[in-house]
């Protein structure tokens, strides 16, 4: 008797094969944009062509049921293209910048508490309205607010409406090699504009424009951090109990986080999968009383799916936490129903639909972190669980810890190199610490929030959480300290990380096949692999480049020759860790270059750089170009930290094919610069505006 023939794969997950194309959709549309009407008319032609399969006869489906697969997964590419179309703002008629806000007043809503900075209040604000004399015209997008610190935040707050007449100015990133894009992040965001408030500037016209249910989140949040902050000391530990119980990273230490990236348990700071877990745990100890009346048995998921989104909503809904919520939801559906899902077809299902509601979650590194490490962890703990048994119950939950943690790696580390540059060495270590000990004070957090009203109990055990909390920093710091529990510097493209992916992939799928092609494919990506690193360092080896990078109120040059680099500016740049890992590192990471002093066996040196026959010339508030003997000729000038000089003037003492603004320059000045480069008919490059100023060399 023949056994019947296994399910394929993808059957057994048709959310898998409806993700794909929807994320080829998502992605072309974003990088091929396709316009509106062109995308209706290929969504209603696939439409009816799906529809007319309906009512053809059997012999024609027959011959032809391959088209009704292709169809359906054009239309889901169409669909993709549709959704990211929808929610691109520059697309709505309405959005806040196809209106010149020059001389209009915006209305604006806070959709969030103001974060105090070191020198501005910050929020994010809904713009409805703009104001031009007696015309009030409808307005869609957010906004970044900055207001100066010279008034009481106690009078703005959640659901603020404001009125303000500066106009709005586009948000940038720094255009400083290997930076992250922060303008790309911020429009993924909806978040386009920013503006700086002084008191004079706005007004309040209403404190109760606001969603309820926003408002009751938003309270809600404020209660809790009002909690942890009266009964935890320490500015790292309450920081750090206000983002691992709702995902509020305000007061969190720069430094602190750094740490706890570099050991690899990060994850214990975001609210994610690790969180939510617990929490299902909890309810489901707190409930199991409820099981045994059959009549409100049907209570019991209900509570728990209408808690764990309560609380996703609560940390401020991020990517993971929602899949988190989404898959908690199938499993305990199909639970209460009885019926078994596939752990592959939820965590697709969850995808899909998140992405249906906010496809730019695509590019968000939370999201993809979020279902690569679940996916890595459905692959690999399984079959490396099963290579050791123990009998004993402690060294066994050991045990799956130490898989949970290698399985959740092997597919999490390509990706994380790739954004971050890093590999914790001390991963292992670290995280059988930080997991367990991360579990517990969540919990007793949970714990302090339900009993907060009783003062002696909720001191005691603010205090326990404290130690733990300061127990957990220590272990970490100290680890963090060891010359060997990072590797730094690391750098590949994206098409070395899709050979890496390539490579994992069919080595994974010989190890659970034996398939010995599969092996020859692992053999070829690696190759490929290492022939694109080899290449890179072999261009790098040759690389001729001068950097005058953009960092606001600094100036800052790198001279890059091959692999080697000397720098010149402010040397608070060199001794602030959080201003060199921003703006500095990560172009030194791309160029793969270390500091050296010297270049070809000479140092730059300041006024005048001369380097690989290129003059530059360095121009600040010390310089006095009216005592020249000679009028010299220069291939680049930089001003820099507001010399009081005109162009016209240092014109008449010395030639130039371009003048360079850095970003130490005041914004008045170097506009007023501009207009004169213009009058002169020279070349001028605004860091401030246009980002870092790259200049390579033959």
């Amino acid at each position: 008797m023949h056994s019947l023939p296994a399910i394929p794969f993808w059957k057994k997950a048709p959310f898998i094969r409806m993700l794909i194309p929807l994320l080829i959709g998502i992605i072309l549309q974003w990088y091929f944009p396709v316009p509106f009407i062109c995308l209706i008319i290929l969504i209603c032609s696939l439409t009816a062509i799906i529809i007319l399969f309906l009512f053809l006869p059997i012999p024609t489906l027959f011959a032809y049921k391959l088209l009704p697969g292709y169809v359906l997964n054009l239309l889901l590419i169409t669909g993709g293209m549709f959704l990211v179309y929808l929610h691109f703002s520059p697309n709505n008629s309405y959005w806040v910048g196809h209106y010149n806000t020059d001389s209009s007043f915006v209305v604006a809503t806070l959709e969030e508490p103001l974060q105090e900075k070191e020198k501005t209040f910050k929020a994010i604000a809904r713009v409805s309205a703009i104001i031009t004399g007696n015309t009030i015209r409808k307005a869609t997008g957010h906004i970044l607010l900055y207001f100066k610190k010279d008034f009481s935040p106690s009078s703005t707050n959640y659901g603020t409406t404001i009125c303000f007449t500066k106009p709005l100015q586009p948000i940038q990133s720094t255009g400083n090699p290997g930076a992250f894009e922060y303008k790309q992040y911020a429009a993924f965001q909806d978040t386009y504009f920013q503006v700086y408030l002084e008191e004079d500037d706005w007004m309040v016209l209403t404190n109760t424009n606001s969603a309820r249910f926003k408002k009751f989140l938003s309270d809600s949040r404020q209660k809790l951090i009002s909690i942890l902050r009266s009964h935890i000391k320490g500015n790292k530990e309450v920081g750090l109990a206000e983002a691992m119980l709702i995902g509020y990273k305000n007061d969190l230490d720069k430094d602190l986080v750094q740490a706890y990236s570099n050991t690899g348990v990060v994850h214990v700071i975001a609210i994610s999968g690790l969180h939510l877990g617990l929490l299902y745990w909890l309810l489901k100890q707190l409930l199991r009383p409820l099981r045994r009346f059959k009549k409100v048995s049907w209570l019991n998921p209900l509570i728990i799916i209408g808690c764990l989104w309560l609380f996703s909503f609560l940390t401020g809904g991020s990517p993971s936490v929602l899949r988190s919520a989404l898959m908690c939801t199938c499993l305990i559906t199909g639970e209460s129903m009885a019926k078994k899902t596939s752990v592959y077809n939820s965590l697709a299902a969850s995808a899909f639909l998140l992405l249906c509601y906010n496809p730019f979650w695509v590019w968000d590194v939370g999201f993809q972190l979020s279902y690569i490490a679940v996916l890595s962890i459905v692959i690999f703990y399984k079959p490396f669980y099963t290579l050791l048994f123990f009998s004993n119950k402690l060294i066994d939950a050991i045990w799956k810890l130490v898989v949970v943690t290698i399985a959740a790696q092997i597919l999490t580390t390509p990706v994380s190199i790739y954004h971050f540059h890093q590999f914790p060495l001390l991963f292992l270590i670290s995280n059988l610490v930080a997991v367990p000990l991360s579990s517990i004070i969540l919990l007793g957090e949970l714990v302090l929030c339900a009993i907060s009203f009783i003062p002696v109990l909720s001191t005691l055990t603010g205090w326990i959480l404290q130690q733990l909390l300061v127990g957990l920093n220590f272990f970490i710091e100290k680890i963090n300290t060891l010359d060997y529990a990072v590797l730094h510097n690391l750098h590949i493209s994206i098409v070395q990380l899709l050979f890496l992916y390539s490579a994992v992939a069919a080595f994974s799928f010989a190890l659970f096949t034996k398939n010995k092609k599969a092996i020859l494919i692992t053999l070829c990506c690696l190759f490929c692999f290492v022939s694109l690193r080899t290449l890179s360092f072999f261009e790098s080896s040759y690389q001729r480049k001068i950097i005058i990078y953009n960092i606001p109120k600094y100036q800052a040059i790198d001279f890059i020759s091959g692999r080697n680099y000397v720098f010149y500016g402010d040397t608070v740049l060199l001794k602030n860790n959080y201003l060199k890992n921003f703006y500095l590192t990560p172009s030194r990471i791309v160029h793969r270059c270390t500091s050296t002093g010297t270049l070809n066996g000479s140092i730059p040196e300041a006024p005048l750089f001369v380097f690989e026959n290129t003059r530059i010339l360095l121009i600040d508030s010390t310089w006095n170009g009216s005592a020249a003997t000679y009028k010299p000729t220069v291939d680049f000038v930089i001003l820099s930290k507001n010399p009081r000089i005109s162009i016209h003037e240092m014109l008449a003492v010395l030639d130039c094919k371009q003048i360079v603004f850095d970003h130490s320059n005041a914004s008045w000045r170097i506009q007023g610069w501009k207009k004169e480069c213009a009058e002169a008919g020279i070349p001028c490059h605004d860091v401030s505006a246009k980002g870092a100023f790259v200049i390579k060399l033959p």
